[in-house]
């Protein structure tokens, strides 16, 4: 039988290589006549230009950016020329991860996106036409004024101290967003996000995200009014434009993507750019399609499947496309939380945990690659036919 073992990341204990590894070695301990192809896989968060890297014949660039706190750190861009266009990759999670971050570090009231800011600067100097940004996995919820703030937006001490202080802001503190904006008019700038939220609301960036990065309830109610300030300040300034058809004012804080990794979409979207599901422009560029015509069983994974994954996460993008296709999916998760009835309608023919009681959590966290190994050598005891 041909396999293809395509999991994303195990956040916070795998990267989606070292995710991919243990999990062929675990099927091939049961299965060792099946034919496995490995192809770690992204949604777009951390990992995002080491999967695209295995695949796409391009130029690394090392570049040195702030972290969250001010601190600098290695990151690269994958710059690639095809068809007369220069297409630069850049992975915000190198600048503004959570991981970045120790525990006692985690305030998305203070954290910063001006990293990525600096990495645009870079994919500019490098000539690019095309800017594909990854988001996910960050440690900020400021809505991007960081990063915007790093091309010249608007004063540093007031759009990179943090989400929090967005709260107070003016115009005279935006002057130079329509400059910045025009900087960028004649490149494409792909927002290529691992989530669908809106910046604002009940599913905005700060309610859902923002107590995951160190906010209590409290901070998560004062950083969605701070966005919303920010929201309404940037609006003035730059306005969305009318929607055709409705005759409505069209609102960027209100499009799907815009609150990815704390808002840093939203900002995204303030310079011109375009949101696509993270995980289907990662299947693109890895020609995952074309693996499928020679592919009898795809097993796919990530560390939780539950209602994130449905909002645009690897494990759906990777369903869609098996599916569509008629090739069956299983995912082997470190814990899964949903249902039957929500696995089999994203098209998942078995879906597998590592660890179901609390005693297996502990103990998959100790020894995630030898637990997940030993899954998925049951799950291919399961599926690949015996000889």
């Amino acid at each position: 039988m041909r396999v293809l073992i395509a999991p994303d990341c195990f956040t916070g204990t795998l990267t989606a290589t070292q995710a991919a590894e243990a999990m062929a070695e675990g099927w091939l301990s049961s299965a060792p006549h099946d034919d496995l192809t490995v192809l770690p896989l992204s949604d777009g968060g951390p990992g995002f230009l080491d999967v695209l890297e295995r695949s796409l014949a391009a130029e690394a660039v090392a570049v040195t950016v702030s972290d969250p706190l001010g601190r600098e750190v290695p990151a690269a861009l994958l710059v690639t020329d095809r068809g007369g266009v220069r297409t630069a990759y850049l992975e915000t999670a190198q600048a503004a991860g959570l991981h970045l971050l120790g525990a006692d570090e985690r305030n998305p009231a203070l954290t910063s996106t001006w990293g990525v800011g600096q990495l645009l600067d870079a994919a500019m100097a490098e000539g690019a036409d095309r800017i594909v940004v990854g988001l996910g996995g960050s440690g900020t919820n400021d809505g991007g004024a960081g990063m915007l703030a790093a091309l010249g937006a608007g004063p540093a001490d007031v759009l990179a101290r943090g989400g929090l202080g967005l709260g107070e802001l003016s115009e005279e503190d935006l002057l130079g967003l329509p400059d910045v904006r025009a900087r960028f008019a004649g490149v494409d700038i792909v927002v290529a996000t691992d989530v669908d939220n809106p910046l604002l609301g009940l599913d905005g960036a700060s309610a859902v995200y923002a107590p995951q990065k160190g906010a209590s309830p409290e901070l998560a109610q004062a950083l969605e009014g701070a966005l919303g300030r920010f929201a309404e300040v940037a609006g003035r300034l730059l306005p969305g434009g009318t929607d055709l058809f409705t005759g409505v004012a069209r609102r960027l804080d209100r499009h799907p993507g815009a609150g990815a990794a704390g808002g840093l979409g939203f900002g995204l979207l303030l310079l011109g750019g375009h949101r696509v599901s993270g995980v289907e422009e990662v299947l693109r560029a890895v020609g995952f399609a074309d693996r499928l015509g020679a592919t009898d069983l795809v097993v796919t994974g990530e560390g939780s499947l539950d209602w994130q994954s449905l909002h645009g996460k690897a494990v759906t993008g990777v369903a869609a496309a098996a599916l569509e296709r008629a090739v069956p999916a299983i995912v082997v998760a470190g814990q899964v939380f949903l249902g039957r009835r929500e696995t089999m309608s994203l098209g998942l023919s078995g879906c597998y945990a590592v660890a179901e009681t609390p005693e297996q959590v502990d103990a998959a966290m100790a020894d995630p690659v030898g637990t997940l190994t030993e899954r998925v050598a049951r799950v291919a005891r399961t599926w690949s036919p015996r000889r």
